[in-house]
C-alpha cells in the first residue's frame, strides 16, 4: 500500500468530474504532501497528469488495482518548483552516485519513492530525517537525493549539522535520472 496523507474518492465519475473534485480537494492539501485520488474513469489518468504539470504540483503516477486508479499527486508551491539556491557544498551527479561506495538516501515522501527510485536506496522522507539519523551511519558516504535538489539540500544541511561529514547532495535529482529504477508496489 502506497502511503499518502489525503484520499479522494472520485470513483464512478466521469470527466471532468475528477479533475473538477481533484482542484477542490488540493485546496485542503498542504505543500509537500500527497493526494491520493481514486477513480474509475480510464482518461483520468492523462488528464491529472497534465492538470497536475499545468498548476505546478508533481504527478507522481498511477497504481491500478482492479477497475480502480491510484492517483498520487504532491502538491508543490511555486517556490517549491523554481530553481531553489541548492546552497549545500558538496554535491554529486546523478551519474557519478552509481560508480561510488556509498548509501543512497532518498527522501522524497513514500509514495514518491515507491513510484521509482535508485535500486538500493534507503527511504526516509525529509520530514522524518531528523527522528531516524540513528538509522544511518556518520562514517559512511550517504548521497541525499530527491525529486530536484531542493528537499536533499535541506536533509543534507541537517545531516551535516548532526555531525555527518561524507555527506553529498545529488543534483539534478530523479526529475533527471536516466538510469535504472526499482519499484515498491
Amino acid at each position: 500500500m502506497i502511503r499518502s496523507d489525503i484520499q479522494l474518492d472520485a470513483k464512478g465519475l466521469a470527466c471532468p468530474m475528477p479533475i473538477v473534485r481533484t482542484k477542490k480537494a488540493m485546496n485542503d492539501v498542504a505543500e509537500g504532501q500527497v493526494l491520493e485520488v481514486q477513480a474509475t474513469d480510464k482518461g483520468s489518468t492523462a488528464d491529472l497528469a497534465a492538470w497536475a504539470k499545468t498548476v505546478g504540483h508533481q504527478y507522481i503516477g498511477t497504481h491500478e488495482e482492479g477497475d480502480v486508479l491510484y492517483h498520487y499527486i504532491r502538491k508543490c508551491s511555486q517556490e517549491t518548483n523554481a530553481a531553489a539556491d541548492k546552497s549545500f557544498e558538496q554535491v554529486i551527479s546523478n551519474e557519478e552516485i552509481t560508480s561510488r561506495d556509498g548509501l543512497i538516501l532518498d527522501v522524497r515522501e513514500a509514495a514518491e519513492f515507491a513510484f521509482g527510485h535508485v535500486p538500493g536506496a534507503k527511504s526516509i522522507p525529509l520530514g522524518e530525517l531528523d527522528g531516524r539519523l540513528s538509522e544511518l551511519d556518520k562514517d559512511q558516504e550517504i548521497y541525499v537525493i530527491c525529486r530536484t535538489g531542493t528537499r536533499s539540500d535541506m536533509a543534507a544541511h541537517l545531516l551535516a549539522e548532526n555531525g555527518f561529514k561524507k555527506v553529498y547532495n545529488v543534483l539534478p535529482g530523479m526529475n533527471n535520472w536516466n538510469g535504472e529504477l526499482s519499484k515498491d508496489f
